[in-house]
């Protein structure tokens, strides 16, 4: 909590109360299924919800800007960025049911009315977004197949709508079958942790 706070001075204490939340939460459903790697888990702020927030330095969405969040597992980057971003809606899919139940419980416990749930793959689905987000739940071009045609031309946000997909790595061959426009933005940017020298946000035009 301590380096997000350093990055976000102006969550206000309501949204750092809820972030402090996440941990408690996190480790009770992940005795339960395996829902973090539980290597991980005593570094959830760092690994999960700082790398999930490092979206909202890319993006200020405007009020009721429609988010979606393909393959969110456990509700990475979904939960976190409901919690800082209060104005948007977001609906969290994913098709492991065990998974996408966690989600909304943890959404329920954390009272985020700006949250909705779905047991579905995000290419089943028929609704549109501003944005979609992701995070390494495929490689780029699959991911791109999935959520390609879910997102609703617009610039109403700081950025005009699109995806914004969280993957680290060489990236180089991954973008060769991605047909749309992109922009890759180094993570290490924003946040100085070694955890983040390879991580980037890539930023799917339409």
């Amino acid at each position: 909590m301590n380096s997000i706070c350093k990055y976000f001075p102006d969550f206000t204490p309501e949204q750092v109360s809820l972030l402090q939340q996440l941990e408690p939460l996190y480790r009770s459903w992940n005795e339960r299924i395996n829902l973090i790697s539980r290597k991980d888990i005593g570094r959830l702020y760092e690994r999960h919800v700082l790398h999930s927030l490092a979206i909202a330095k890319v993006v200020q969405p405007a009020e009721g800007t429609e988010i979606l969040d393909a393959g969110t597992g456990g509700g990475f980057p979904g939960i976190p960025l409901a919690i800082v971003l209060p104005q948007c809606r977001f609906t969290l899919v994913d098709s492991v049911g065990k998974k996408i139940a966690a989600a909304r419980e943890i959404a329920s416990a954390l009272r985020l009315r700006n949250v909705q749930t779905a047991q579905a793959r995000a290419e089943a689905l028929t609704q549109k977004f501003d944005f979609v987000v992701g995070r390494a739940v495929a490689d780029l071009p699959t991911f791109v197949g999935w959520i390609g045609d879910k997102i609703t031309p617009g610039s109403r946000s700081s950025i005009p709508n699109g995806a914004l997909y969280l993957k680290g790595g060489d990236l180089s061959e991954e973008l060769k079958g991605v047909p749309q426009k992109t922009d890759i933005i180094a993570i290490s940017d924003f946040f100085g942790e070694e955890f983040f020298e390879t991580k980037k946000i890539v930023y799917i035009k339409i």
